[in-house]
């Protein structure tokens, strides 16, 4: 189905986003979000102009919305989905209550209809144990990793490179290889070059975990710089080059440039697992593996400190809050213990 246009809707909404990213500095996933949230709104409305904007037409955006499934899961929309859905669109009505040719149509009062009630704003919030391997699991699904090709070598020296470094995917997938030292165990992630969260630049060790990791990731590197004559700005990670050969489209090697997302990695880190009849981890779960594990490998509170570094965090706080939460039933272990 042809998407509508309302012409003068979609200058007022690039006007916005534009504002988002060079004035208020957010990132780019953050803007597509809100460009997102508010398209849903105007298909809600059936592309109406904001200057008719009414807070009936609010209320039935919210009702909509506790019934729309979402595409990816089949499930209704999640209680934090729809709050980002809604907040996007109560931040473009504040911002548009001030423009000319809406003011006098639209108060900064009507955003606040655009609010989520209580009751659903505490689910939204609600902090869930997500699930994560163990070491051990981590260790067999790599274990159960093929090295038959180079897509099998490289996947093996992603896996351990994730152990080793709990490096977020997102700047996995932007790694060159001049941003790895060997010699001193630790890659650089240079915001100018790698997508780091919240553009921080700072420099991960590898972490002293199975030899094996160490080695599979070292003969990756050492495989791209010495016979596949890779240069430093060459990926670190490349994807593969398919070509058509005999009708039939085929890997036939490696590619110098870096992926533009990294769904290809979680791909990959995810059949690791299923491979060894687990459940398909994403890399992300890596970092509280590595948490949990370090909460342990590092007691004092300086190497606590370090590590939480290492992982690119600047508070030790941010660490343990969103990694390292108490379950309830250690929660009452802890609490009830005397000495």
């Amino acid at each position: 189905m042809t998407r509508k246009i309302h012409e003068e809707n979609e200058r007022m909404k690039r006007r916005y986003l534009q504002y988002r990213k060079r004035a208020q500095r957010k990132d780019i996933k953050s803007v597509e979000k809100d460009a997102e949230g508010i398209l849903r709104f105007e298909q809600s409305t059936g592309f109406k102009s904001f200057k008719r904007f009414h807070i009936e037409q609010v209320i039935k955006f919210q009702d909509q919305l506790e019934t729309q499934m979402s595409k990816a899961t089949g499930k209704p929309l999640s209680k934090s989905t729809i709050r980002s859905i809604l907040m996007a669109n109560k931040r473009f009505f504040f911002w548009l209550a001030d423009q000319n040719g809406y003011k006098s149509r639209i108060r900064h009062t009507d955003a606040d209809y655009f609010n989520m009630d209580a009751k659903g704003a505490r689910v939204a919030s609600a902090v869930r144990d997500t699930p994560y391997p163990s070491m051990e699991m981590a260790r067999h699904a790599f274990s159960y990793m093929p090295e038959v090709t180079e897509i099998d070598r490289r996947n093996k020296a992603l896996f351990a490179f994730f152990m080793l470094t709990g490096a977020r995917d997102g700047a996995v997938a932007s790694l060159r290889l001049k941003h790895i030292n060997l010699i001193d165990g630790c890659v650089y992630q240079d915001a100018r070059e790698v997508k780091t969260k919240n553009s921080k630049t700072f420099t991960t060790y590898f972490l002293p975990l199975d030899a094996e990791y160490l080695a599979s990731f070292t003969d990756w590197v050492t495989y791209l710089r010495t016979e596949k004559l890779f240069g430093p700005d060459d990926a670190l990670f490349p994807p593969p080059r398919i070509q058509a050969v005999d009708g039939a489209f085929t890997v036939t090697g490696l590619k110098r440039e870096i992926y533009q997302n990294a769904n290809a990695i979680r791909a990959a880190i995810k059949e690791a697992f299923l491979r060894a009849d687990l459940p398909q981890f994403t890399p992300h779960a890596f970092r509280k593996t590595l948490v949990k594990w370090a909460d342990t490998a590092y007691p004092t509170r300086e190497a606590f400190k370090a590590f939480s570094q290492n992982i690119g965090h600047s508070s030790v706080i941010t660490t343990v809050s969103a990694y390292c939460p108490v379950a309830i039933e250690r929660q009452a272990e802890l609490i009830k213990k005397k000495s």
